[in-house]
């Protein structure tokens, strides 16, 4: 990143977006719950990285101060689309227009295995329907550790928050999520009654 900094080299810009793109891309799809906002919101970091390569500290990790150009950009495209990231309960992963629970009702046999994949795919959903309620700081902060497998140290750089904020937001992340598991019920939550 130094070099960059100082000599603006196409090849080493490239070189940035090789080694970030597949992690930065992911957590952003994950962060805006969209794809096609994903990929404005991932060109839209790259080019704050360009112009604002000159504010990059020499010895500083490159990552926290990308994820932290990351999230600012996906905070600003969510403000200006003006939602927050939701992901509908009637919305199947594969695209299919299929009715909720209209697959099950096609599932006669007696073999567990696809019944079992939908059960999982069904507590995959919840979960992220429970994440995109989550309030901002909360839904940030527990993406970044989960997701991203970013360290404490590196959260809080991130956010410009205390490492004791990272800790206290992602208890109180996972405490708000079993207390939707809760009030949701064994069937809301994908669990198996």
């Amino acid at each position: 990143m130094s070099r960059y900094r100082e000599q603006a080299r196409t090849e080493d810009f490239n070189a940035l977006v090789r080694r970030y793109e597949r992690e930065l891309y992911r957590y952003l799809a994950r962060y805006v719950g969209d794809r096609a906002l994903a990929d404005d919101v991932f060109q839209n970091t790259f080019l704050q990285l360009h112009l604002k390569r000159g504010l990059y500290e020499d010895g500083r990790p490159l990552r926290p101060w990308l994820y932290a150009i990351a999230t600012h950009q996906a905070v600003d495209a969510l403000r200006k689309v003006g939602r927050h990231p939701t992901v509908s309960l009637d919305q199947r992963i594969d695209g299919s227009d299929s009715e909720p629970g209209a697959l099950i009702d096609l599932l006669t046999g007696d073999e567990p295995g696809p019944l079992a994949e939908m059960q999982v795919e069904e507590r995959r959903e919840w979960v992220r329907e429970g994440i995109a309620r989550l309030p901002e700081g909360l839904r940030q902060t527990l993406i970044l550790a989960y997701y991203q497998d970013l360290k404490y140290r590196e959260i809080a750089e991130i956010l410009k928050i205390p490492v004791g904020t990272v800790k206290s937001r992602l208890h109180a992340a996972v405490a708000k999520l079993a207390e939707m598991a809760r009030a949701a019920g064994p069937e809301e939550n994908g669990s198996v009654p």
